[in-house]
């Protein structure tokens, strides 16, 4: 079976599709200090249409407790069952239905690291373009991630940046 369903939320499992993670390290509005983001968005390759795709998104954010074009929840002040670690220059992204990793630049590490905190943005917009493990531009990265549809469309949480202890 490929469907979950809580609380009157049911879940098609396979319109999720794949999901990718980037991580960038940009000015934070709040200070204007580097900050390390996190965004997370499908890729539109489930089962179903686009439509049932970025729905499976939402219903997986809000069995997650976070809200969709809400405000920022305080992952450390929370109970979302959501986690990140960071291993080595890896960024490892959990949440009930999903482990996602991508590799982070030096810069974002180091901005994780002082801040001791990331700001992950989970949007329901897919972005086809954007493949894992291909490079994408950082216009294309600006263009999707300032863009009005993608922020409305989004789910944002600041997580702690947790390291794994050898």
């Amino acid at each position: 079976m490929t469907s979950t369903q809580t609380n009157e939320i049911t879940l098609n499992r396979a319109h999720l599709g794949s999901i990718g993670v980037l991580a960038w390290a940009g000015e934070n509005a709040d200070d204007g200090r580097d900050a390390a983001f996190l965004l997370a968005y499908p890729l539109g390759d489930g089962e179903g249409s686009a439509e049932e795709g970025e729905q499976a998104v939402r219903t997986m954010l809000a069995q997650a407790g976070l809200p969709v074009g809400g405000a920022i929840v305080n992952g450390a002040l929370s109970s979302v069952p959501l986690s990140l670690v960071v291993q080595g220059s890896s960024a490892v992204l959990t949440l009930p239905l999903l482990n996602a990793t991508c590799t982070a630049p030096p810069e974002w590490l180091a901005a994780a690291d002082k801040r001791g905190q990331v700001h992950l943005m989970f949007t329901t917009r897919t972005w086809p373009e954007a493949k894992p493990g291909e490079p994408v531009t950082e216009e294309s990265l600006h263009a999707f991630v300032g863009d009005e549809e993608t922020i409305r469309s989004a789910a944002h949480c600041r997580l702690p940046a947790d390291r794994l202890r050898s």
